[in-house]
């Protein structure tokens, strides 16, 4: 068992890697994408688990989602306190540590790569399971991201994978979370993709597709495969409603807005010390839990029966308005909190509103309240997020309706630019970042350079040896006919110059020892005439990206790629010019 081992790690991992590094991996991908989407399903388990048995043990009633059944005096302390707890936590780690949710895998992968530490996610997990049983206004879907994308990141680097597949078992991670949280595979796919990627590659479906489908199975194999909502048979009764859906559209983009809005205000806080922000946000909790219990915890309870026309107009008006509004106060604030749930509880309640006004004006026509509360959730969904097709694929699966499909884009569609063009509001998370002093990069050169680690393009074709070497030695090294000679120093790698220049100063030296009939001198490589170029290290799981980031801050005209082998031991496995860089990108575009 010891020697298969040995040669899976000295054979096997070597070459995977090796076919990783390039753009074209796709059977490697799939295969860590459908690893990714089996761990994913498993931790998104364990947190789901950790959530709904404290509530079902610790709640009145049946289910983990019957807050409004508390008596009032522990209404009202429940979610105070969970805020001191997670406050004092959260006050006790270093700032970095103390970030959570899709922001910081969108940090991670745009600042870092797609490395993200165990240690966040033991934080990730502790603040979602904390913020929802204290309860906060608060989902379960952001932290199952921040889980699954974590652990897909954290087989990446135990295995030792290139940086760009590393990205990419970052985004299987957020696909087969949002999968495993909703039953929704598909809209967990174009989620990852639209929404924490920004983009689409032909490569790039077909793990995270995967990954998607095994967690969901996973996740089916114990909760059964009904979505998260019962949502009854929905449909438009008539092309008379287009108006009133424009209408809700228009209304729904104007709350997203100002959702995005106040995150983006209280955001302007964060400099204050979190153990104050995170103790104001629960304090502000709690006239929200005694007046309107609603709005603590997931509250998908609540949507189920927005959904299926349960709840009268002023309740779904002030709970939606109230979700809004203590959501957006307590996340700008700090709250370690899921927002995608409350997003989805506030298009639901509003849109629900509004089918009931629909009904009143265009009782004959009007659908049912279910079909506006589902067009609200596809409508907040993508105006928060600026994530219109997410959002419908969510809206589809959701329903397993096509006829939803057309008013479905109408809605989203209309109220994401509404959002968008008419407030000039980024996504919910891009302003988030904005907040924190970082952005997010997604121009089309920065992707394509991401996708493609440096061990594709590397000229293999080196030789590492001395500065100083007898003419013999010289010859010797001549032999094997390398590209590159890698001139080593004192502490590593000096310089890099073609083999070629090495043979023609041996051919001067033998000339002029022929004419003066002496033997030749020793050869200092530093120091014959040869187009000698300055090099700086890079790791051989970084991308092109890091590459042409290091070429800046060093000044290097050359790269040699390492990697640590054994401990203060590091490999050469080639070198990288920036024209390698320039040609590669060129030759991808053409």
């Amino acid at each position: 068992m010891k020697k298969l081992w040995h040669q899976i790690t000295e054979q096997f991992f070597p070459m995977f890697r090796r076919r990783l590094s390039g753009v074209d991996a796709l059977p490697q991908l799939a295969v860590l994408g459908l690893l990714s989407g089996l761990i994913t399903g498993g931790v998104i388990l364990i947190f789901r688990l950790a959530i709904e048995w404290p509530l079902e043990y610790f709640l009145p009633g049946d289910g983990s989602e019957s807050f409004e059944e508390l008596d009032l005096l522990t209404r009202g302390l429940l979610p105070l306190a969970g805020a001191l707890m997670l406050g004092l936590m959260l006050h006790r780690l270093a700032t970095q540590d103390r970030k959570v949710g899709i922001v910081h895998v969108m940090e991670r992968l745009n600042y870092h790569q797609g490395y993200i530490s165990f240690r966040s996610a033991v934080v990730q997990f502790v603040c979602g399971v904390g913020t929802v049983v204290s309860g906060q206004s608060a989902g379960r879907e952001g932290p199952a991201v921040h889980l699954g994308a974590t652990f897909s990141s954290l087989m990446g680097q135990w295995m030792r994978l290139p940086n760009n597949s590393i990205r990419t078992l970052v985004a299987c991670g957020c696909a087969a979370a949002i999968s495993a949280s909703f039953n929704t595979p598909i809209s967990g796919v174009i989620f990852a993709m639209e929404v924490v990627m920004m983009e689409y590659t032909i490569a790039g479906f077909t793990p995270i597709i995967l990954a998607a489908v095994s967690a969901a199975i996973v996740t089916q194999a114990v909760y059964g495969s009904e979505p998260a909502f019962n949502v009854p048979a929905l449909t438009m009764n008539s092309l008379l409603e287009i108006p009133w859906i424009l209408v809700i559209a228009i209304i729904i983009g104007v709350a997203a807005a100002v959702f995005i809005h106040l995150v983006e205000n209280m955001g302007r806080h964060l400099h204050r010390p979190v153990l104050l922000r995170i103790a104001i946000a629960g304090l502000l909790m709690v006239p929200f839990a005694l007046a309107i219990p609603e709005t603590m915890g997931i509250g998908y309870d609540t949507v189920n029966e927005t959904i299926n026309g349960q709840l009268g107009f002023w309740l779904l008006l002030g709970v939606g308005v109230s979700k809004l509004l203590i959501t957006s106060l307590t996340i700008g604030l700090g709250m370690p909190s899921g927002v995608i749930g409350p997003t989805l509880f506030m298009g639901a309640t509003l849109g629900g509103a509004m089918g009931l006004i629909g009904a009143q004006l265009i009782p004959e026509q009007a659908s049912s309240i279910g079909f506006y509360a589902m067009l609200g959730m596809g409508a907040m969904m993508g105006a928060v997020l600026q994530a219109p097709l997410a959002a419908l694929m969510a809206l589809m699966e959701l329903t397993r309706n096509p006829h939803i499909i057309l008013p479905g884009m109408l809605i989203i569609t209309t109220s994401s630019l509404v959002t968008s063009e008419a407030f000039g509001k980024k996504s919910l998370f891009l302003t988030m970042l904005k907040s924190q002093g970082l952005s997010y990069q997604n121009s089309p050169v920065i992707q394509a350079l991401r996708r493609v680690s440096v061990g594709a393009i590397m000229d293999r074709s080196i030789l590492r040896t001395e500065r100083h070497l007898s003419v013999e030695d010289a010859r010797k090294v001549l032999k094997s006919e390398p590209k590159w000679l890698v001139v080593e120093g004192s502490n590593g790698p000096t310089a890099l110059l073609p083999a070629v220049d090495l043979a023609r100063y041996l051919e001067d030296m033998d000339e002029q020892a022929s004419e003066k009939d002496e033997p030749a001198d020793a050869v200092d490589l530093m120091n014959i005439p040869a187009n000698r170029r300055d090099v700086a290290p890079i790791q051989y799981q970084a991308t092109l990206e890091e590459a042409l980031d290091q070429f800046d801050s060093t000044n290097a005209e050359a790269l040699y790629v390492q990697r640590h082998v054994a401990p203060m031991i590091q490999r050469v496995y080639g070198v990288v010019l920036k024209s390698d860089i320039e040609s590669y990108y060129q030759y991808r575009r053409s």
